[in-house]
């Protein structure tokens, strides 16, 4: 399954919206068959924030840990996120 994420907007960047996307995105996720990966698609994403990024990524990666990967980018917005998210709660993402 591809996550495309600038479905939800080309600057991700509260908390309180991060927190509502994944809330709506949760429908999406119970029909995920148990092999299946989940790839976070940034394409088109201009701006990431660590606040909106917390709220998405990190329960995903959190409850389908070695499935959950990211699509690789060049965004410096995304990458910066990413690696602070990474530091902030102790986790690493699967880049793809």
């Amino acid at each position: 399954m591809n996550i495309e994420l600038k479905k939800f907007g080309t600057a991700l960047i509260s908390r309180q919206a991060g927190r509502e996307a994944f809330a709506a995105f949760q429908s999406s996720l119970k029909d995920i068959p148990e092999q299946e990966e989940i790839i976070a698609d940034f394409d088109g994403v201009i701006t990431f924030s660590p606040s909106w990024g917390d709220e998405f990524l990190t329960p995903l990666i959190q409850r389908y840990d070695g499935r959950f990967k990211l699509m690789h980018t060049h965004n410096p917005s995304v990458k910066a996120t990413v690696e602070i998210l990474e530091k902030s709660n102790s986790i690493k993402f699967n880049v793809v």
